[in-house]
Parts: structure tokens; C-alpha cells; sequence
């Protein structure tokens, strides 16, 4: 009796049935989502609590299939996440879902009108990324011993973290078999299970040459199986990232560099403006980090410039660095007459 009572309170609260055709085309399309776009378990979880949202704001509005949707209903569910106190930023990533699912929906002919034509983003302001100076990147990657197997590893994730501009999910995921070192490339991995090639620069090849024929095997003697991961952990599995951020932490101590300046984005962000500041092409920047939209490779520009304007500030003669020198120097004495 007392376990009927409980498999009862268990059950879900019943289902409308106008919001279980809803949830119906919503699991559709994040079944699409999963297998024909290969999307990650944490966008694929974004979409379902955003569109869980959604439905339930149309229930509210008696809409009980895609061919009712109105534009008015979209611009509503905004409003009504602006007012639940959700930022832009949150606003605008559940417009994204939504505009997702309706257009999965029109291709599936669930709806021929599209809802969300002339529906404005909410705009928020986008933070440049962190990034170090070149001196700061050297500090980091001296920090690590060569000498000793696990700095010997750490300098060859770095190197090729900087090197390639690969994710960090890339990189401790990175086989053997991704490796061509005669070649100087790696094949990665990356979002969407997008497959590309990027090319490695010599000194990060230098020092995967020396972890793979030093360090590599006396990592591996202590794993209990084999691994094709290519960064092996102290235990001889394959590497995390929160293994990596840890000891990405611990080396920026050591370099005197502040921890929360220092992670794993930040120096795939240095790649990249590193390489724009060199003349490097837009489009590719863009293909070697694997953007899918080339606004986003965009921001590294505004990076560049903003190095560019300190750089004139600094050491230009009218620069404002000048300026604030020559106010802080004391007033000549004028000769005597």
C-alpha cells in the first residue's frame, strides 16, 4: 500500500493535451538536434530547459500547436522572461532555441509562416576576452619543468594549446591518431563533431616530441589499460579538463601570474590575437579555431585594436603616457635675469 502511495506521488502532474503536442514536436527536434547535428550534451540540456519555457508560456496563451504561432506569442515570451528577471544575455540565448524549433518545425511543415520575422534579439554588450601579453604566454610555458613528466606533459599541452588555438575539450581528447607530426598537423574534433586540421608550429612539435619519447611512457607504465589519448594523467588515464585547469592554475602561480587571469580559453584567445596582430587572415584565424560564424572570430580584431591603442597611449610621443610623465615632472626653474 505504502509503495502504491509513493509510485503515485511520483507521477508527473497530467498533461494538457495541448501542451503534449507541444512537448511532442519539442522532443522531435532535439532527437534532430542530437543525431543529425551532433550538438552537445550542454546545448542539447539549454534547449530543452529554454523550450520547456516556451511551452509553457504558449499553454498559457492557448496555443496548442506551431501553425497557431504568432509573432505577438514570441514577442510575449521575451517580455515575459524580462519580467521573471532574466538578463539579455538569457533572453537572448532562449530566442535562439525558439528560433531553432520553429524553423525545425517548418521544414517538418508544421508551420508556413515564420513567427519570428522581424523579432529583435535583445542586446547585450559582449565582453572581450581575456588575453595575455606575449611575455605572460612565455612566463606560463617556462613555468613548467621539462625534467620532470608531468611538467614535461604540461609544456606540450601548453604549447600546442597556444600553438593550434585548440579547445581544451580538443585537447585532452586529442588520440594518437590525430597526430601527424611529420606533417605538422593535428586533427581535432571540435563542436558538432566537425572534423578539422590545424597546423602546429615547431617548438610545440618539439616538445610533443620530447613528452611522447620521454614523459608518455612512464605515464603510461602506471595505467592498469591502454589509451589512445595522447595527454595521460598522473595515473596514466587520459587527461580531464578540470585535471588541466588545475594544474594550468598551479603553473600561472608559479609564473607570477594572477590565477583568475589565467585558463585554457585564455590562451586559445591568445592564439588568435597573436596571430591577427601578425597579419594573419580573418577567415584563417577563423577555420584554424573552428568558428562556425565568422563574427565570432571578429572580437579577436577588437582585441588587436585595443592593444594597438595602449601601444600609441604608451609610446608615442602624443601619446597620453607622455603626457602623464611630463605632469609628474617637477617645474624647471627659470634662470635668474
Amino acid at each position: 500500500m505504502r509503495r502504491r502511495e509513493a509510485l503515485q506521488r511520483r507521477r508527473p502532474a497530467p498533461v494538457s493535451p495541448r501542451l503534449a503536442r507541444l512537448d511532442a514536436s519539442v522532443d522531435a527536434f532535439l532527437a534532430h538536434a542530437a543525431v543529425e547535428r551532433n550538438l552537445s550534451r550542454r546545448t542539447l540540456e539549454a534547449y530543452a530547459h529554454d523550450l520547456a519555457r516556451f511551452t509553457s508560456w504558449l499553454e498559457t496563451q492557448s496555443v496548442g500547436k506551431l501553425a497557431d504561432l504568432e509573432r505577438r506569442h514570441v514577442t510575449g515570451f521575451v517580455q515575459h522572461l524580462e519580467r521573471e528577471g532574466l538578463g539579455p544575455r538569457s533572453r537572448a540565448r532562449a530566442l535562439v532555441a525558439v528560433r531553432r524549433f520553429v524553423q525545425h518545425g517548418a521544414r517538418n511543415g508544421e508551420c508556413v509562416v515564420d513567427p519570428l520575422d522581424g523579432v529583435e534579439t535583445p542586446r547585450f554588450p559582449k565582453p572581450l576576452p581575456r588575453i595575455l601579453r606575449p611575455d605572460e604566454t612565455q612566463a606560463l610555458l617556462d613555468a613548467a619543468d621539462p625534467d620532470d613528466p608531468l611538467g614535461c606533459r604540461d609544456r606540450a599541452m601548453l604549447e600546442l594549446l597556444y600553438g593550434s588555438g585548440l579547445r581544451v575539450s580538443e585537447l585532452v581528447s586529442l588520440p594518437l591518431a590525430g597526430l601527424d607530426r611529420r606533417a605538422g598537423l593535428v586533427r581535432v574534433l571540435g563542436k558538432g563533431r566537425k572534423e578539422r586540421i590545424v597546423p602546429v608550429g615547431e617548438p610545440a612539435l618539439e616538445a610533443l616530441e620530447l613528452y611522447l619519447a620521454e614523459a608518455r611512457p612512464i605515464l603510461e607504465r602506471v595505467a592498469r589499460r591502454d589509451t589512445d589519448a595522447v595527454f595521460l594523467s598522473r595515473r596514466g588515464t587520459a587527461m580531464t579538463r578540470q585535471n588541466f585547469f588545475e594544474r594550468l592554475r598551479g603553473l600561472a602561480r608559479a609564473a607570477g601570474i594572477p590565477r583568475e587571469r589565467v585558463s585554457p580559453h585564455v590562451l586559445r584567445h591568445a592564439f588568435a590575437t597573436d596571430l591577427l596582430e601578425g597579419g594573419a587572415d580573418l577567415r584563417a584565424v577563423q577555420e584554424m579555431l573552428g568558428h562556425a560564424d565568422l563574427s565570432t572570430t571578429e572580437i579577436y580584431t577588437h582585441v588587436s585594436r585595443k592593444r594597438l591603442r595602449e601601444t600609441v597611449e604608451t609610446r608615442h610621443p602624443r601619446g597620453g603616457g607622455r603626457k602623464r610623465k611630463k605632469a609628474s615632472t617637477p617645474a624647471a626653474k627659470k634662470p635668474p635675469a
